[in-house]
């Protein structure tokens, strides 16, 4: 078994056409954040979970080991969960 789970972002109580794949629900609220959103809802398929969160985002520098083709700075992505709702 992978592991993986699927999240649903959720735009007031309506779902959206956008899944993220993560392990965990703050790795898909992670990717959420750096698409820029920033009240953050994922419904997780096959329960009746819905995980909320408050992300942002901040440019930084890139690491002191990144690639060369590393832009000198890069989008890093913040959440916090504020709780989970059940439908």
């Amino acid at each position: 078994m992978s592991g993986k789970k699927y999240f649903v972002l959720m735009e007031g109580d309506n779902d959206t056409a956008q899944v993220f794949v993560s392990k965990q629900p703050r790795g898909a609220a992670l990717k959420a954040a750096t698409r820029g959103h920033t009240d953050i809802c994922l419904r997780e398929r096959g329960t009746n979970k819905v995980h909320c969160f408050v992300g942002s985002t901040a440019m930084v520098d890139k690491p002191k080991n990144g690639p060369a083709w590393l832009p000198a700075k890069i989008k890093k992505a913040n959440v916090k969960k504020t709780g989970i709702k059940h439908l």
